[in-house]
Formats: C-alpha cells, structure tokens, sequence
C-alpha cells in the first residue's frame, strides 16, 4: 500500500535526519476537459470579437471565476503584495467543471451565446469547424 509505504520513507527521513518535503498530489483535469474548454473559450471569443487570450484571461479567470484562479504573490525582491492569477493546469477535475459550468452560465444568460455541453457532440463538431475557419481572428 502507498500509504504505508509513505510512512516508512517518512519516518526513516526523520530518523536520520534527512531534509524532505511533503506536498499534496491532486488529481489534474482531463485532456478532454481541457480541450473542450478551448473549443467553448475559442467559440465565445469569435461570437464577442475578441481574442483568445483576452477571454481565457480577462474573462474566464479574472471576471467569472476570481476566486478560484486569484491569489496573492509576495514579490521577492521588493516585498509588494500582487494579485496573480492561476493556470488552468493547477486546478483540479472538480475545479474546472466548476469554472466551466460558470462561464457556460454567465455567457447563455448574460449574453445570449450557448456553448454546448461537452456530451453534445454534433454541435461541438461544428463549432470546432467553424473555429478552423476563422483562426486568424482569435489569435
């Protein structure tokens, strides 16, 4: 069993007066759920006339979901407090369905644009198509 056999290591580090780290493993999104969140992102950024970035950045993380993506960070040097703001790639499965499902809402009932759910595939193969064809405007 790993939990055993973490504790083993643990205490022999102790032991012997070993330095070590203890950090938390989490479970990391999917790669499905990654690139369907690049399709809906991709797809609300041609209907609003905006960029890629702007919405995964400006809109996505810091307008929808703040307080999940939004920390403080101590600048090293001159000891300034800043906001900072997460990848997607530090957040957890539940996380990002989370962040997901607020920017599926925030986008059909403050703006009128539905973004499909990640089941509805026909659609989803359309927007991806119609993404394809209009690249140059998200970059």
């Amino acid at each position: 069993m790993d939990a055993n056999r973490a504790k083993e290591r643990l205490n022999w580090l102790i032991s012997k007066g070993k330095r070590f780290e203890l950090k938390e493993k989490r479970a990391k999104r999917t790669s499905s759920q990654n690139n369907y969140l690049h399709l809906i992102l991709s797809w609300y950024a041609l209907e609003m006339g905006e960029s890629l970035e702007y919405v995964k950045q400006e809109i996505f993380k810091k307008m929808i979901n703040a307080d999940i993506f939004k920390y403080e960070r101590i600048n090293r040097v001159t000891g300034e407090v800043r906001n900072d703001f997460k990848s997607t790639s530090e957040l957890n499965t539940k996380q990002m369905t989370t962040c997901i499902d607020r920017f599926r809402n925030h986008s059909s009932k403050d703006l009128g644009i539905y973004l499909p759910e990640p089941h509805d595939m026909a659609l989803l193969d359309q927007m991806q198509n119609e993404i394809e064809n209009q690249k140059s405007y998200l970059y």
